[in-house]
């Protein structure tokens, strides 16, 4: 087992979704603690062995309600080392026959959430020597296809937020860095895309483990970049 994220507190939002859990188990398989925290209830079952806490119903893109949530890790853990927001959504559709709600529906879940668990996380970042965010991103950011207009562009707003904070706390200890998934391989994906050649799309468990280098002592150099994972595509 690698030492370099053993015994640390890792924070994942959008925990209980398919790559919330894959990376959780990665996590706990590398012996850091992990508390998962989502929108949705609690699971009655398939959260991965080891997660030591699961919040369900917080409100990820209310300031409040994040920094109550995480204010309750700090007090049960001890102290936090790294955040990663998992926590977001997709919608397809033109922007000809769309709605300016899709627009701000993709901001709040996909911008908004990451804001608001950033700025709650950070001041408990701030007590350890080596703090982590990484921020899920996509790869549709850098160009957007037809009917990916609002989930692009707010997946863009994650990357200039990733790239903000890294120079904000460049020199106080924490880094900040995103991965740029393209289809990643879940149930959700399968279903979308049935005949898809799925050979081609990331897998949880290769995204995960890019993730989990971000989250390591060996990443400890390495802030503001966006890491394209984007399979065979």
């Amino acid at each position: 087992m690698s030492s370099a994220i053993r015994s640390t507190n890792i924070v994942i939002t959008g925990g209980f979704g398919a790559l919330g859990r894959a990376l959780a188990a990665r996590l706990v398989a590398e012996g850091a603690q992990v508390v998962l925290l989502d929108c949705a209830p609690v699971p009655t079952d398939g959260l991965p062995s080891g997660v030591v806490l699961a919040l369900g119903e917080v409100d990820l893109s209310d300031g409040i309600s994040c920094t109550t949530a995480f204010d309750s890790i700090r007090s049960v853990l001890g102290g936090i080392d790294g955040l990663v927001n998992v926590a977001g959504g997709f919608v397809w559709e033109s922007v000809e026959s769309g709605t300016l709600e899709s627009w701000d529906r993709m901001y709040a879940m996909n911008v908004r959430t990451a804001i608001a668990s950033c700025r709650a996380a950070l001041p408990h970042l701030l007590e350890h020597p080596a703090g982590r965010i990484v921020n899920v991103a996509s790869m549709a950011a850098l160009k957007a296809g037809a009917g990916m207009g609002a989930y692009a562009a707010s997946k863009s707003g994650v990357i200039r937020l990733t790239e903000a904070l890294s120079e904000e706390f460049k020199d106080r200890g924490i880094t900040v860095n995103a991965v740029l998934p393209s289809t990643i391989d879940t149930p959700a994906s399968r279903a979308l895309m049935p005949d898809a050649d799925r050979n081609r799309w990331v897998s949880l468990g290769k995204l995960a483990a890019v993730i989990a280098f971000l989250l390591s002592d060996d990443a400890s150099d390495v802030t503001g970049a966006s890491i394209p994972v984007s399979g065979r595509l």
